[in-house]
């Protein structure tokens, strides 16, 4: 069922979305060359508690973490460990919730370590906007359809390519909430959308072909290719001529 939600309820995910950005504000700081991954899901997962939430993937579906974060050819729902340790030239999308007072907030984004080849950084560069594409699209003048179509064909004009089995999501009291907004489709189609629906955007690239595979630990996810991927997400309000997005912090430009 497809929701919209209350002033309330908007002010407790903006919260949400607030601790969020806090989060990735501490992951930028703390990336670098020679950090093992958990150490950074162990920075990530403080900001979190010392805010007041709580982390929202943390034993979500069976996760062992606080975090998803994956180092380049991993797509999504990489488990933090020890024995992952950045380095020089690495992409690591950190994919972060927090909730607060029973509700999510969601985002993810892909970092640098270090110096990064060109090809990397016009990855994260398409991928950031095809984000920010999706966005123009996410207010009540347009369907669910146009985000999709908005995000595949920016990737797509540049030469990259998006998976299939992985969407965005709704999002609310539950971090996964209907409708899935799919990085593919057709302009025009899907639902109508309305002011105070709350959705999780977030293109997930890859710079060679779209196929995928799930490694033996059932979560981790990577190209089938070996590829470079990427993953730029953000909470965001639907308003009725643009949309609100949740998890960046005030001072941060639209």
């Amino acid at each position: 069922m497809i929701t919209t939600k209350s002033p309330r309820e908007i002010d407790l995910m903006r919260k949400a979305g607030h601790i969020v950005a806090l989060a990735h504000k501490r992951a930028k700081e703390v990336i670098r060359p020679g950090l093992n991954t958990l150490e950074l899901d162990r920075a990530c997962e403080k900001v979190i508690l010392d805010q007041g939430a709580t982390p929202s993937f943390k034993g979500l579906y069976g996760f062992p973490n606080a975090c998803c974060i994956s180092v380049n050819e991993v797509l999504v729902h990489g488990i933090p460990n020890k024995h992952t340790v950045l380095k020089e030239g690495d992409i690591v999308s950190v994919d972060i919730g927090a909730c607060y007072k029973g509700y999510h907030g969601d985002s993810a984004w892909s970092y640098p370590v270090g110096q990064i080849s060109e090809e990397a950084q016009r990855l994260l560069d398409v991928t950031e906007e095809s984000l920010y594409k999706g966005l123009e699209k996410a207010n009540a003048q347009y369907r669910l359809g146009d985000i999709s179509h908005a995000i595949e064909e920016y990737v797509v004009e540049h030469g990259y390519s998006v998976p299939k089995d992985y969407t965005g999501h709704g999002i609310g009291s539950d971090v996964h909430e209907d409708p899935s907004v799919p990085n593919f489709g057709k302009a025009g189609s899907g639902i109508r959308l309305r002011a105070g629906m709350c959705l999780a955007i977030e293109p997930m690239v890859q710079a060679g072909k779209p196929q995928t595979k799930t490694l033996s630990d059932d979560w981790t996810v990577v190209s089938r290719d070996g590829s470079l991927t990427a993953h730029f997400e953000h909470t965001v309000v639907i308003g009725e001529d643009s949309c609100e997005i949740l998890t960046k912090l005030q001072s941060e430009e639209d």
